[in-house]
């Protein structure tokens, strides 16, 4: 019965692998690319993402209203950099973006984001890159699904080795035994030692799609409820932006959370819209503080510090630096580029062994 069973586990494994192989590896490789992707665009386009430092900035009214001027167009969207030496990015209101200096407001570069290399390899690795006339993204759910099989791969496979005896044996690596040994030992052992981040950083993928799912998941692990972030009432009249409020709204920003680093800034789509500042509290593994001000004058109109949310909230809040490996330095991230490149390594070993199997 046992050898039975291990048969069909083994069969499913094959099958698993045949079905979505292709799209797992391609995930394992943009992923990887990801991690480093926006430093190999500065370094490959430092003209556009770069600056010098010059110890001051423009306020922000300055910035807004100049790149305004120089577009014909509204922002939507701008965001800072904490970093003096990168320039700041901001999206307009007919979905362009552009790359700023905020020293002096000048344009450095004009872009479609899908466009720009990072842009590129996120749209492979989110929804392969297809976008129907409606603009939806339909391969997002075959994406979730690979990530799903990639998921179920790692545990059945951990399954086959912990099922027969010996198990502790064949966590060795014989670095002088025959190609195809050597890389059987290291398919088992890379995936039983790293099984669990594996699976975390799969299931971490599946939940910017499936949200609700996953969401109930982390919620039945945690024995809470992921907070809702609150959404402040419409603004009961119009309230055109004023440039001078924007500045305004900034420093009332920072007085509400004065030790938080600012990550963007939304502007107002329509007059009853608040000016929205996401802002990174200490405690946070990203920006999920917010502050809500009114454009017209500046005061604050609401605000929410994910710091202090439950635990389900942390941990569903943890999951996009997770995913990506920016947690804990340097040293992390070159070890999220060795995991991320492992369901190629696995799904093209897998295909080895199979093909050395039947067709010797």
């Amino acid at each position: 019965m046992n050898a039975i069973l291990k048969l069909w586990v083994r069969r499913l494994h094959l099958i698993l692998a045949l079905a979505c192989g292709l799209f797992i590896t391609c995930l394992s490789i943009t992923g990887a690319l990801l991690i480093y992707a926006k430093d190999i665009q500065t370094f490959v386009q430092p003209e556009k993402w770069t600056i010098e430092p010059q110890g001051f900035l423009l306020p922000l009214s300055s910035i807004v209203s100049s790149l305004e001027n120089q577009t014909g167009k509204k922002i939507e969207l701008l965001m800072p950099e904490s970093d003096p030496e990168l320039a700041w990015q901001a999206k307009l209101n007919n979905g362009e973006y552009i790359s700023v200096n905020p020293n002096s407001a000048e344009i450095l570069h004009r872009y479609d984001y899908y466009s720009t290399f990072y842009g590129f390899t996120m749209a492979i690795h989110r929804w392969l890159l297809y976008q129907d006339g409606d603009n939806e993204r339909p391969l997002r759910n075959w994406v979730s699904v690979s990530a799903l099989v990639l998921l179920l791969e790692v545990i059945v496979g951990f399954y086959l080795w912990v099922k027969p005896k010996n198990r502790l044996k064949r966590l060795a690596i014989k670095r002088r035994a025959k190609f195809r040994i050597l890389m059987y030992q290291l398919h088992t052992v890379l995936g039983v030692y790293l099984a669990i981040p594996l699976i975390l950083i799969a299931f971490s993928g599946m939940a910017f799609n499936w949200t609700s799912a996953t969401q109930q998941v982390v919620e039945a692990v945690t024995f809470s409820k992921v907070e809702t972030r609150p959404v402040p009432e419409p603004l009961s009249y119009d309230a055109n932006i004023a440039p001078v409020a924007i500045d305004v709204s900034y420093q009332n920003a920072m007085e509400v959370f004065p030790n938080a680093s600012l990550f963007r800034i939304y502007f107002p789509k329509k007059p009853s819209e608040h000016l929205a500042f996401r802002m990174q509290n200490p405690g946070e593994s990203h920006a999920y503080s917010w502050v809500w001000a009114n454009p017209s004058n500046g005061k604050i109109t609401g605000y929410y510090d994910a710091s202090k949310a439950n635990v389900a909230t942390l941990v569903w809040n943890f999951k996009y630096k997770f995913h990506i490996g920016d947690f804990a330095g340097p040293v992390l991230e070159f070890i999220w580029l060795f995991i991320a490149l492992l369901p190629a390594f696995f799904t093209i070993t897998g295909f080895y062994f199979w093909y050395k199997r039947h067709f010797k």
